[in-house]
């Protein structure tokens, strides 16, 4: 049987931060849950162990989102990444067979070379198996000490190393795979004689060593794979890494991506082939993107289905769907509970949330459409709004099919606008409008005639009428008077 114990109780103080280090965000997974990603594809129904400590109540909600089958074990004193194993052993005392030790904060290990390892182990029947990675600066990390017939030896961490130890550029990852029973005889024999006072896992290594026990040191075809994250700054570099990992299996995958450098792709998202990915674009969550789809330039979607053939350009989208052949941007929001039919348009400066459009209706510009459904191959007018709260409430409207709504049109929820159905512009709609009706809600125009002269006089405005009332034959006689038999107020006569 085959068993897995993350170790994830470290505070990482240089993080400086209130979120526990391993559950820093990276391309769609916390560190932790990269972790768990690489490990469960060689699980064969083995315990899963997580062992917390620092923050432990927000490492169990997390686990309890993404990995519900996975015991939390509390390490309630820190004393050490080998005292972290004896516990979680010890709250599984039926464990038996392969134990995968890994640290929780090495998100670019991939589950092939796990799996690797595994079999490594496996194969040689060994006792203990460790994941080694040959880079060019070692500084940090635990360093893989050998004797003069190549064979391993020891690990010796870097606080611990002499001058010549740590000059030896092949370190330890993290990553570890034990033969239970081994492992548990040589965890009781633990020490804390050295720098830190601490319990290392490492030293299991060395005894098994010395005891004559079968070692096997793997080493990683990547050592980028075994990079971990101390700080910030550390952070960023392992999301620069995954990000050209990422985008470099999308390309090879068929996917056209313009410019990797500024594309940032969760893991968790799907492309289908001769989707092209325009610069500076951000694809989170849940987001799948369609067969020759175009996205961008300057576009983020966060858990949004875009279908094939679709184009979404400078827009923000959240928890939205884009149907095939859609076409949505320049500058549009679309919130969530967004849903575009095929061949619908969301123009420029357009915010849409739980709106449903049918296909090939139309929001060209400079509209907000909230709580809406309009029908198939209707088209919204410039500059419409969708008045969907009254301060308690939010009220749905509808808009049927092949209708045409005007320019600066307020429809006030809930209000039925029918198929085939005109609004006027400058309507505000509050009556429902029936089928092949125009809905019209205006006052009549009037026109003051003179108002410019007498109450702006010697306005620029004011000489422009002039000049072109006396080139057009001088004012019309009625002059003053706006509609026949209307009284104006006083300060527009």
């Amino acid at each position: 049987m085959r068993n897995v114990i993350i170790l994830a109780a470290g505070e990482g103080k240089r993080m400086k931060s209130s979120v526990p280090k391993v559950l820093h965000p990276l391309l769609g997974r916390t560190l932790l849950g990269h972790v768990l990603a690489a490990a469960e594809p060689f699980l064969d129904h083995g315990t899963v162990a997580v062992v917390v400590g620092h923050g432990g109540d927000q490492v169990r909600e997390h686990l309890a989102e993404v990995a519900p089958e996975v015991v939390a074990v509390t390490q309630a004193e820190r004393r050490g990444t080998g005292h972290a194993v004896r516990i979680a052993l010890e709250a599984a005392p039926e464990l038996t067979g392969t134990v995968v030790v890994l640290n929780g904060d090495i998100p670019l290990l991939r589950p092939d070379t796990l799996a690797a390892l595994v079999h490594t182990h496996e194969a040689w029947k060994a006792s203990a198996t460790v994941l080694t990675a040959e880079v060019a600066d070692p500084t940090g990390f635990g360093r893989i000490v050998r004797n003069r017939g190549g064979e391993f030896s020891a690990i010796v961490e870097e606080r611990d190393a002499t001058p010549a130890q740590r000059a030896i550029r092949e370190i330890n990852s993290g990553a570890y795979v034990f033969e239970a029973a081994a492992l548990r005889e040589m965890l009781g024999k633990l020490s804390t004689d050295n720098e830190q006072g601490e319990e290392y896992l490492t030293d299991v290594i060395g005894m098994l060593a010395a005891a004559g026990a079968p070692i096997v040191a793997h080493r990683s075809p990547d050592a980028t794979e075994t990079l971990g994250a101390n700080d910030r700054a550390e952070l960023a570099g392992l999301r620069a890494i995954m990000r050209d990992r990422i985008n470099d299996e999308w390309m090879r995958s068929g996917v056209a991506i313009i410019d990797p450098a500024t594309t940032w792709i969760d893991v968790t998202v799907r492309l289908e082939r001769d989707a092209v990915i325009e610069p500076n674009v951000h694809l989170r969550g849940a987001t799948s993107i369609g067969e020759g789809a175009v996205i961008g330039p300057d576009t983020s979607l966060i858990d949004v289905v875009v279908g094939p053939g679709a184009a979404v350009v400078r827009t923000h989208a959240v928890s939205s769907e884009i149907g095939p052949q859609a076409s949505v941007g320049p500058f549009a929001y679309l919130r969530p509970g967004t849903q575009l039919g095929r061949k619908s348009k969301v123009g420029t400066f357009v915010e849409t949330k739980a709106a449903t459009l049918g296909e090939g209706a139309k929001v060209p510009h400079l509209s907000y459409v909230g709580d809406a459904t309009i029908g198939e191959h209707t088209n919204i007018g410039a500059a419409t709004v969708f008045v969907n709260y009254d301060g308690v409430r939010k009220q749905r409207s509808v808009i049927g099919a092949h209708a045409r709504t005007g320019a600066d049109n307020m429809f006030v929820a809930p209000v039925h606008v029918g198929d085939g159905a005109y609004t006027a512009a400058g309507s505000v709609i509050i009556k429902d409008v029936p089928p092949g009706a125009l809905g019209v809600s205006r006052a009549p125009q009037r026109n003051i005639e003179g108002w410019v002269e007498r109450k702006r006089s010697g306005s620029a405005a004011a000489q422009a009428a002039r000049a072109a009332l006396d080139a057009a034959g001088g004012e019309e006689e009625h002059g003053g008077a706006g509609q026949v038999g209307e009284t104006l107020p006083r300060d527009e006569q």
